[in-house]
């Protein structure tokens, strides 16, 4: 079972605490090894109705693209593709240490029910997923069925015992500070590895503010726990300065453990090749 706390602030609070975190200086790394670790940070996707083995095979070929040890360069994450695509990738990515993400679960709108979402998954797994990236029930949360959301997240978690799992709130859909926060306590008490901000599908993405606001859930976890659980901040960030912000928002809350990409990701492909533009 799991006890959830509400938010301990409003929207105002929330946004002066935003605004002093974001004038915090960048001290822990210059700005080139900072982009190096955002590029070593980003899961590359290709998530299209479209998306076939020539895309997919041309992403990974991007991915393993940006690696060159010579210029200290690192190679991407991951690289995140629907559940058929999971053999191809894993196929083309062999042998490097970019691993294969896939969306499963009844990605992005989570209107399936458990059975089918648990067997995807599962199948995902079979074919060789390192990492499920799996959306919550939206609408059964907005509802304030919690538990159920709880225990879809728990039966997924056993479905992928063996794989890292990242659990999407589609935050621009919970909408206020107490629904960011709340589905936090729940998808990290569920097993979490990580709590991710959005799908990428809809019209509002990552947030500065629901990205701070789940990191204070991680942090709260952390203590309470001693157990650090991951974010991922996906969807509208194809900015270098943007991601820098993201970063130094992660230190100044959570501290210089969480730069590892163990524990931060960026999903968000346009942002690769910015990055790798701005390495000298």
């Amino acid at each position: 079972m799991f006890q959830l706390e509400d938010y301990p602030y409003n929207e105002e609070q929330l946004a002066k605490r935003l605004a002093g975190l974001a004038t915090q200086e960048m001290s822990y790394m210059d700005e080139q090894a900072a982009y190096r670790y955002i590029l070593s940070s980003i899961d590359l996707t290709t998530l299209e109705g479209s998306d076939n083995r020539q895309a997919v095979v041309a992403l990974c070929k991007k991915a393993q693209a940006f690696y060159n040890p010579q210029r200290q360069v690192p190679c991407t994450a991951a690289v995140c593709v629907y559940p058929p695509f999971v053999a191809i990738a894993k196929e083309e990515l062999k042998g490097t240490d970019i691993r294969v993400a896939s969306v499963a679960g009844a990605f992005p709108a989570g209107q399936s029910p458990i059975e089918i979402k648990v067997a995807e998954v599962r199948y995902a797994v079979h074919e060789g997923a390192d990492e499920i990236d799996m959306v919550i029930s939206r609408g059964k949360f907005l509802e304030g069925r919690y538990q159920e959301v709880y225990d879809e997240i728990r039966a997924i978690r056993e479905a992928c015992p063996n794989a890292m799992l990242k659990v999407i709130l589609e935050t621009g859909e919970l909408k206020t500070p107490q629904n960011i926060y709340k589905a936090s306590q729940i998808a990290i008490a569920a097993g979490a590895d990580f709590i991710k901000t959005s799908t990428g599908k809809i019209a509002v993405n990552a947030t500065p503010e629901a990205f701070l606001i789940m990191m204070d859930a991680i942090k709260r976890h952390y203590k309470e726990t001693g157990k650090r659980v991951g974010i991922k901040a996906a969807g509208g960030i194809s900015d270098p300065d943007d991601a820098l912000r993201y970063v130094n928002l992660l230190t100044a809350v959570l501290g210089k453990d969480w730069l590892s990409k163990r524990y931060f990701r960026i999903g968000a492909s346009r942002l690769a090749n910015r990055v790798f533009e701005k390495i000298k």
